[in-house]
């Protein structure tokens, strides 16, 4: 499989942004094309933890795991048309995966625990990752209504070579049919998200996307105002391809704290706003890929937990204080690529107390064949530290994967 064939199969998968560009199947009636691709994946993972708390004895366990990586199971559905001078696209998406919870093979865990979901859910989870439609056109733009991938932290997400692997954070596998890859150690995952979102024209390369997304009431109980996410990409062409790109992130709640969102008391809580900040690039020169990124947070979530909006404030308006950065270099032999990567993210404050502090770091040297055109072979080693002065830990996990991965 060519290296830019495979990068088309993924963005595909992860973002259908360029749905026309490799089908496996398409259907064309009158003026509707119906396509239809997706993707499977299966690893072997392996996974050493030792913890060590300060005053406290060493623990260690030792686990395996047959696991979906950083991709789910994906099928997508598109459908394009063009009425007029518009362009038109509506897009379904569902995302299994290969695990669930059963000791017993053959029997789920607890057949009651489907009501609750969770960690005990006796069922792989189907995710219904992207719901939308667009329309519009190369001179005035695009406008986007309902579920997508978010602006914030896509384009990083996207650039992460563990994509196609598994990263760290196997343990998260069940229920999420993900393993997060390198989210948590370098950069907050964008997510899947409702939206009403305006994409610019593309002007030699330069393109602008900004939307209101669905707001999360991540530090209180009413949000009279949507989040507002955007990002402007530039891209060039020619002997070293490229692309740098910024975006930004906020969403505000009407107060910090639920006991006086309603103005009950004396002293009703404030509002309370979370902002995030990204810059980032990418370049290639012959066979050699670099991708540089740093991000910053205020309010905006534990990045260390690498989910935007969960654990942003300690409920009384003080905002958890975010960083983090992510390097990654690749060279491509034949229809190898080999790859070294390296993240952290840093939260202080907030959520964790006033001056206390947690960071993850990590790096990921992998290995990606291309057997075919649809089947890659994937082999990677992921070493993670976490250290946290709430409890006085350090935490140093090694994942050890090997799988392979089929788009179509």
């Amino acid at each position: 499989m060519k290296k830019n064939l495979l990068a088309h199969s993924v963005a595909l998968a992860c973002l259908a942004a360029a749905a026309g560009s490799a089908q496996a199947v398409s259907f064309t009636k009158d003026d509707v094309t119906l396509d239809i691709n997706g993707t499977i994946n299966g690893f072997y993972v392996n996974r050493e933890s030792k913890t060590t708390v300060a005053g406290g004895p060493q623990t260690k366990t030792q686990n395996s795991a047959l696991t979906n990586g950083l991709l789910p199971g994906w099928i997508n559905f598109v459908m394009t048309s063009k009425v007029g001078d518009q362009d038109v696209k509506a897009h379904f998406s569902f995302a299994p995966g290969i695990n669930d919870s059963s000791s017993v093979v053959g029997l789920p865990t607890d057949p009651g625990a489907g009501a609750t979901g969770g960690k005990n859910s006796p069922f792989s989870q189907v995710d219904v990752r992207n719901v939308y439609f667009q329309f519009g056109n190369n001179d005035w733009g695009t406008m986007k209504f309902g579920r997508d991938i978010g602006l914030f932290g896509q384009n990083i997400i996207l650039s992460d070579m563990t994509l196609l692997g598994v990263g760290g954070t196997s343990n998260a596998g069940i229920p999420f049919n993900t393993t997060f890859g390198m989210i948590g150690h370098g950069y907050m995952y964008t997510g899947f998200q409702a939206q009403i979102t305006y994409t610019t024209p593309n002007f030699n390369g330069l393109q602008a996307a900004g939307g209101i997304f669905q707001p999360s009431s991540f530090a209180g109980d009413q949000t009279k105002t949507p989040g507002f996410q955007a990002k402007v990409d530039y891209d060039w062409k020619g002997d070293m391809p490229g692309k740098v790109w910024g975006g930004l992130v906020t969403q505000s709640t009407s107060c910090s704290k639920g006991s006086n969102c309603n103005g009950v008391g004396a002293n009703p809580d404030k509002s309370f706003t979370a902002t995030g900040y990204e810059l980032g690039a990418k370049a290639s020169a012959g066979n050699f890929g670099a991708v540089a990124y740093a991000f910053s947070g205020k309010g905006l979530g534990l990045s260390t937990v690498g989910a935007q909006f969960f654990g942003g404030s300690d409920g009384l308006g003080n905002k958890t204080d975010s960083k983090g950065y992510f390097l990654q270099g690749t060279y491509q032999l034949n229809k190898t690529k080999f790859g070294i990567n390296f993240g952290q993210n840093k939260d202080n404050d907030g959520v964790l107390g006033q001056g206390n502090e947690r960071k993850n770091k990590a790096y990921t040297l992998g290995v990606y064949h291309s057997l075919n055109k649809f089947v890659t072979l994937v082999g990677e080693l992921n070493q993670e530290k976490i250290t946290s002065t709430v409890d006085d830990s350090e935490t140093k996990n090694r994942t050890l994967s090997a799988g392979a991965i089929l788009f179509f």
